[in-house]
């Protein structure tokens, strides 16, 4: 039997990684030099990460470390969804203040990215946009701008999932990004590896893990984690959600923002899943909250997902996958912990009676977004 285009693009994932590095490895000096040539330009440089849906969670997740990275540049990074930019530009923009905006497009098609990048041209005086896109044929990458003002990468052809849900797509263009925006790329190539190596390591463990989840009863799904860790968990409630219709609400949050309202979600067919730090200071909290989970009477299963074998963790959760990335920063444990939210959706489709690759068969989600109108915008900032 073949494989659906999810499952298949869920479990390219490790090898397109690394197809996708050494592809952007070869235009390493491109990239520098468009970064450097603003910087020669610019003291101070606002680099907004955008998208719309799955495509915003990548800037959502990857910001947290990326601000860390760019500093020594004198710039500031923040990540501002296209759905929200397009309808409030004013908010958002600002004339004076020479801003990058990074595009994620999977597609490039979406009418909120389009217009995010047109409003940005029009209001903001010194003006430069990145897209990285897995679609060469897609609006965002043939748009026409100076090679000092606009740099387009494409992913290899693979990462256009041509699934529903976004999932290789997602986690490639988040490390696509990961990559142009390293102070040393000859280092993070030696990672990729690593990285590659770990979502294989993921793969293997879903195939025994998850098959036991999928049994459980289960009336809603909660993602925990901090740091990089709250947009992964943002992006991991969403693709169950998709993948399943809507058959079961998900919640996402940080590890201490879930005792201020969002635990009253709790119940005895609630599951959480918690992606633990491996900074000895985050995972204190992450340690907290577990061991609190564990306490409460009306809860589901606890799923643990860490990069440290810890007893503590066993302890305190129901299940638990460890990661073999245990001296890495949180940023690296990111793409194979993405593999198991992905793997898990999949899987509790497939059991659901749905079709993964289209579990919304009455049309209302779609590959592209459909019946968005974009007005003229006739103000000023």
């Amino acid at each position: 039997m073949e494989k659906s285009h999810t499952l298949r693009e869920i479990e390219q994932q490790p090898s397109l990684w690394v197809k996708a590095i050494n592809q952007f490895s070869s235009e390493k000096e491109r990239m520098e030099q468009f970064l450097q040539a603003i910087q020669s330009k610019h003291e101070r440089v606002r680099v907004i990460f955008t998208g719309a849906g799955t495509s915003a969670f990548v800037g959502e997740t990857i910001y947290p470390y990326i601000r860390r990275e760019i500093r020594e540049r004198g710039w500031e990074v923040e990540t501002i969804s296209t759905t929200n930019l397009t309808s409030s530009p004013f908010s958002f923009l600002d004339k004076n203040i020479p801003t990058i905006m990074v595009s994620f497009a999977r597609s490039g098609n979406s009418p909120e990215s389009i217009a995010a990048v047109e409003l940005a041209e029009k209001l903001v005086e010194n003006f430069y946009e990145i897209t990285i896109t897995c679609n060469s044929e897609g609006a965002l990458a043939k748009r026409k701008r100076g090679e000092d003002e606009q740099l387009v990468l494409i992913l290899p052809e693979e990462a256009n999932d041509k699934g529903l849900a976004m999932t290789s797509s997602y986690s490639t263009m988040m490390l696509t990004a990961f990559y142009l925006f390293s102070k040393n790329k000859d280092e993070f190539v030696q990672k990729v590896q690593k990285i590659a190596n770990a979502g294989e390591e993921m793969l293997n463990s879903c195939k025994k893990l998850i098959p036991e989840l999928v049994k459980l009863p289960l009336g809603k799904l909660v993602y925990l984690g901090s740091g990089v860790f709250e947009g992964l968990s943002r992006e991991s409630a969403l693709k169950f959600l998709e993948l399943t219709s809507g058959k079961y609400p998900t919640m996402f949050d940080t590890t201490l923002g879930f005792r201020h309202g969002p635990k009253s979600i709790l119940d005895a067919n609630t599951m959480v899943v918690v992606y633990l730090s491996n900074n000895e200071y985050t995972r204190k909290y992450d340690l907290d909250m577990l061991k609190e989970l564990h306490a409460e009477q009306e809860r589901g299963a606890i799923v643990a997902i860490s990069g440290i074998e810890d007893p503590e963790v066993a302890e305190y959760s129901d299940y638990q996958i460890n990661v073999p990335l245990s001296n890495e920063e949180d940023m690296l444990l990111a793409f194979p912990n993405v593999i198991f939210a992905q793997s898990f959706a999949y899987e509790k489709s497939l059991s659901s009676g749905l079709s993964p690759d289209n579990p919304s068969p009455t049309g209302v989600i779609n590959r592209v977004v459909q019946g968005v109108q974009i007005y003229p915008f006739e103000g000023e900032n």
